[in-house]
């Protein structure tokens, strides 16, 4: 296994680019989280003309489905999902 890389977000493209199949990474920075209903409120809503309550560009997010934190642990586990419910 190669070197581990290290990247802070937000992510550009180069950034990306950069990146190959397979390439370890270690992310630092604000990684948001969302379902398929999340995105369709988010999509339903940039139709609408509206704002999202933060701004998208260059971000990441993880699909993920969280579970609640168990009694006297600060957070749950998450789960990671596919994106294919969020395909066209």
């Amino acid at each position: 296994m190669g070197d581990i890389k290290k990247i802070a977000l937000p992510l550009t493209g180069d950034m990306v680019r950069e990146l190959k199949i397979g390439d370890r990474v270690v992310l630092s920075g604000y990684i948001y989280t969302a379902r398929d209903a999340a995105h369709k409120r988010m999509l339903e809503s940039l139709k609408q003309g509206k704002e999202l309550p933060f701004d998208i560009k260059n971000q990441t997010i993880f699909y993920v489905g969280p579970s609640p934190a168990k009694p006297g642990q600060i957070i749950g586990s998450a789960g990671p999902t596919t994106s294919y419910r969020m395909d066209p």
